[in-house]
């Protein structure tokens, strides 16, 4: 199944990256600002922008990334009868706001590594990561304006509002990590509940966005927007948990991984599902040690591997693993009755266990 689903990944990757260079060329040109940007009321130096917008944010997105949330959109528009042709422009939407998201998220991090280069804002500047991060938030929604008279004007719209309220949501989200790991708002209780929701909203938002837009440009009824979002929402929620997991668990070399990314979730002193579930159970002389190093931001490996340590003894890792699968087993269930039988419903239910289950 994995050889199937990567293949499937890799196929879609070259369509998703034909689209995204029609909205964001490799190389500038007077033709494609105007077409992007309107006609000049003096004049573009096409130079400029070719430096600070496509030169930064094609070396960030040929360095890799999965293209999983787009590839979700195409499979969920194909198991709902869309037309793929009048669809597939809009695969820009959700990865093109996923890597800016990414971008600003280094930034607020302090990260210094991102897919195994140095990060947008260590080697471009930070104005230059910045510009480009919000650049890829706003850009992409050039395919609803381009493709507005493919669509009836009430399916644009609500395009649009599925769009707003996401990016909304994400930025919701992403509060939520930051402020728990920064150790504010009472960060060493919060529950589970919590953080599924600041999940839902940092991860789960776009994959949410890649499913109601789906269904609604495929002309697809209110029931299977809200059931297909929450599906595609609990798949984000569950490759995060999965990333989380990876994190603390991968080997150096491997899974995409170096030695010092390894544990980085610590450093960071990130409050994930292992650490929430840790602290729940833990003895009194664990959950203050651990407590103790993530608040220290620590790059020390020692205090890292004792961190590591503490939630491997608690039993967090496989539970987060457990917990992961079931959910996702669940929303499934849901989304398997509103479905009609396809070739492309049974590839969106391998997509899913395969999101899971995966070591990249």
């Amino acid at each position: 199944m994995a050889n199937d689903i990567v293949d499937l990944l890799n196929e879609k990757k070259q369509l998703i990256d034909e689209v995204i260079k029609k909205y964001l060329p490799e190389k500038f040109d007077q033709k494609y600002l105007e077409w992007s940007l309107g006609k000049a009321r003096y004049s573009y130096n096409v130079e400029a922008l070719q430096k600070v917008l496509s030169e930064p944010i094609w070396d960030f997105l040929n360095r890799g990334g999965k293209r999983w949330r787009p590839a979700l959109f195409l499979l969920i528009s194909e198991a709902l009868g869309a037309d793929l042709k009048k669809v597939r422009e809009f695969v820009v939407i959700s990865e093109l706001v996923h890597n800016g998201s990414l971008v600003v998220d280094d930034l607020e991090d302090r990260s210094e590594l991102r897919r195994g280069q140095p990060c947008m804002h260590i080697k471009y500047g930070t104005d230059i990561a910045v510009n480009a991060g919000n650049m890829m938030y706003f850009l992409p929604f050039l395919a609803l304006m381009k493709n507005k008279y493919s669509f009836s004007s009430d399916t644009i719209a609500k395009a649009y509002q599925v769009c707003i309220q996401e990016l909304i949501n994400i930025h919701a989200g992403q509060g939520l990590d930051i402020a728990w790991h920064n150790g504010l708002a009472n960060a060493d209780n919060i529950n589970e509940q919590e953080y599924l929701q600041m999940c839902a909203y940092k991860t789960g938002t776009l994959a949410r966005l890649s499913a109601r837009l789906a269904v609604v440009l495929a002309g697809g009824y209110e029931k299977q927007e809200d059931v297909l979002g929450k599906f595609a929402e609990t798949i984000g929620v569950a490759f995060q948990i999965q990333d989380d997991i990876l994190n603390l668990t991968a080997t150096s070399g491997k899974n995409n991984f170096t030695e010092d990314q390894i544990g980085s979730d610590i450093t960071e002193g990130k409050r994930t599902l292992m650490v929430i579930n840790t602290l729940s159970k833990a003895s009194e002389e664990d959950k203050k040690e651990l407590i103790e190093i993530l608040n220290l931001h620590t790059n020390n490996r020692e205090k890292i591997g004792k961190a590591i340590e503490i939630l491997k003894k608690s039993g967090s890792v496989e539970y987060s693993k457990n917990y992961a699968k079931e959910m996702v087993r669940n929303s499934w269930a849901e989304a398997n009755k509103i479905l009609p039988e396809s070739i492309a419903k049974g590839k969106l239910k391998k997509f899913a266990d395969f999101l899971v289950e995966r070591e990249w």
